[in-house]
């Protein structure tokens, strides 16, 4: 890898470091990451305190009631968490369909389902941290406390965010966001300082506890009095019986690479399911329209067919095996043509998820992604506690013959997703690419962007992206050349400029060196994104 490349506009340089490394998409919450690995935390505690400030200083992506996922590479192993929430008991697709619904509604009471992100910061602590869950949380609680100031891309999606719900969240169970969120009557402006106190009482209860208090405790008490005020379903009872799994990763071999994804619910595997497919067509060609036709035709059969099979495991009518087999890899190529295809379009939903990626002298590496979805979650904020719960409910179904149709205790179809790429049985590194349904677009081109053309880490993640949206509509970033948007036109695609690359995705990467052990990681120009080493 040459890095002083830099084939595309953003000029960042790749970072090295021995020591260790986090990377994320905002600098204070690499900073408390990283001040964890001097006070003499791994990886996995970074990660942890990364996580939890993540939630305090980019509250317009992840919350402490969203969901989590997790890839731990530890002792030669890697192992997969699943702290994805449940719907809650006392809904059903039948209930809401009598009250008049054909679809989940974005926000409000009824999309809410078991928050996973304590749950998940407990389970890791518990086997892999070398401190105490209470430790790790500090740093997010000082922040939570004393305030920081807005970075720009934070402050941008806030007043987005604000803008939209002043007009829509007009009812009083979403009150209590504005009175966290927008103190003011306003969002808070780049470079304003924001403080969350009781969002500081929260985590340092959850630290105190090992998360119990959360799920068993005072916190569990006011979301359920919080959801019964206000019609929810979600209760008490739900949250004290959620544990987060560990679960065994899934993978496919890409051109002498494995690619671990965390298996279904997850949509990881649409990233795999791709790959598989597309390595059974032509070489891949830098900058070359046919390639990208074939990437983008392989993104689309994988994504059509995952959303078609994609829940719970056990509710899936394909197996796992078969989805990621050569033999339906190979079935699914050939039916790749020299136009566009046009599969079954669905409407792609926007975002609301944070990625962090790290690495510790003794070889642990992390990949973690956790989330609110679609930016604030639900709009539902339980007050004085900092807790603004996610709508992940929304993806579920109402149609009962759809695999992921809404059941009580049923865990939806979720798009976040951590991946990770081993050879030859060693950690080469954690990658993530935040996003909803972009995010296995982004691990697609990640993936491709390091093995196949060798890019160093910073440069895979500037390379300007394409994605899907439905039918043949591919949006692509304004970078994007041009000679490739007619090329692609010519195909039959149905190529839309973008005017940024908010809607891209942002990813970090870490690389390891397997010989020396020098770690080198990238991070994004589409989000305030830094990488703290040491």
């Amino acid at each position: 890898m040459d890095y002083l490349y830099h084939p595309f506009s953003a000029k960042r340089h790749t970072v090295f470091a021995k020591k260790g490394m986090v990377a994320t998409s905002q600098p204070l919450a690499a900073q408390a990451g990283l001040d964890i690995l001097k006070q003499g935390g791994n990886a996995i505690d970074a990660a942890i305190a990364t996580a939890a400030a993540l939630t305090v200083v980019e509250p317009t992506s992840n919350g402490i009631g969203g969901d989590a996922f997790a890839l731990v590479w530890t002792k030669d192993k890697l192992h997969g968490l699943n702290a994805s929430g449940p719907a809650p008991q006392s809904i059903s697709a039948q209930k809401l369909r009598d009250q008049g619904y054909d679809h989940i509604p974005v926000h409000g009471v009824i999309p809410v389902t078991v928050p996973g992100v304590p749950a998940a910061w407990a389970a890791l602590s518990e086997r892999f941290g070398k401190l105490s869950l209470k430790e790790v949380l500090l740093p997010a609680i000082r922040y939570a406390e004393e305030g920081y100031p807005l970075t720009p891309i934070l402050g941008k999606y806030w007043k987005l965010a604000y803008a939209k719900f002043k007009d829509t969240f007009t009812t009083e169970e979403f009150t209590a966001w504005f009175e966290t969120f927008a103190p003011n009557g306003r969002a808070p402006e780049i470079g304003e300082m924001w403080s969350s106190p009781g969002h500081a009482k929260t985590l340092l209860a959850v630290g105190e506890t090992n998360a119990r208090d959360f799920y068993e405790g005072k916190i569990a008490d006011k979301i359920d009095a919080y959801m019964r005020k206000h019609d929810g379903y979600l209760s008490k009872k739900d949250l004290s019986s959620y544990k987060a799994e560990w679960v065994e990763p899934i993978s496919v071999n890409y051109r002498g690479y494995d690619v671990w994804e965390v298996p279904p619910n997850g949509q990881g595997m649409v990233a795999l399911m791709a790959l598989n497919i597309f390595k059974n067509l032509q070489t891949p060609m830098w900058q070359n329209a046919d390639t990208f036709h074939h990437q983008i035709e392989s993104l689309k059969l994988a994504f059509t067919d995952g959303k078609a099979f994609i829940t719970e495991p056990g509710a899936m009518p394909i197996s796992v095996e078969h989805l990621l087999s050569d033999e339906y890899a190979k079935s699914r190529a050939a039916t790749i043509e020299e136009g566009a295809s046009n599969p079954e379009p669905y409407d792609l939903p926007k975002a609301g998820t944070v990625y962090l990626a790290t690495a510790d002298e003794e070889g642990n590496m992390v990949s973690y992604i956790q989330s609110n979805y679609m930016g604030f979650g639900s709009g539902i904020v339980i007050p004085n506690t900092g807790i603004a719960l996610q709508n992940r409910g929304h993806d579920f179904s109402l149609d009962e013959t759809h695999p992921n149709v809404l059941q009580p205790g049923k865990r939806t179809f979720h798009t976040i997703i951590p991946g990770f790429l081993t050879k030859d049985g060693k950690a080469v590194g954690p990658f993530g690419v935040m996003g909803a349904y972009m995010q296995p677009q982004g691990h697609f081109q990640v993936v491709t962007n390091t093995i196949d053309y060798l890019l160093s880490p910073q440069a895979t993640l500037d390379m300007p992206r394409w994605q899907w949206v439905k039918g043949k509509i591919i949006h692509v970033e304004p970078e994007f050349p041009n000679y490739l948007v007619q090329s692609l036109v010519r195909k039959g695609h149905d190529i839309q400029m973008a005017t940024d690359g908010g809607s891209f995705g942002r990813g970090q990467i870490i690389w390891r060196n397997q010989e020396t052990g020098v770690l080198q990681g990238g991070t994004e120009s589409r989000t305030d994104g830094a990488i703290a080493v040491w």
